[in-house]
């Protein structure tokens, strides 16, 4: 099956979610000394990160836009988790 570079851009940006949520889960069910390790953080989020940068330049999302929309999670989260202290 042949994917259109819009289709290709979606399957791929979604892999990568998917590929972050896994080592975070495992965090969660080995603890902070999983042998994954930092490293898996960093690779598994900047793979996203680039996928992010690749929906803006294909015109789905502007930066100022996700910007906005960190903001408003920021502020949730401020309200209903310790993440953010002030």
């Amino acid at each position: 099956m042949s994917l259109t570079p819009r289709q290709e851009l979606y399957a791929v940006t979604a892999e990568e979610c998917g590929e972050l949520c896994q080592v975070m889960m495992k965090f969660m069910r080995f603890g902070d000394d999983a042998q994954i390790g930092r490293e898996a953080i960093v690779e598994e989020a900047g793979d996203l990160l680039c996928m992010l940068q690749l929906l803006e330049e294909h015109g789905l999302v502007e930066w100022n836009e996700l910007e906005q929309r960190a903001n408003v999670k920021r502020e949730k989260l401020k309200v209903y988790s310790n993440l953010i202290k002030e």
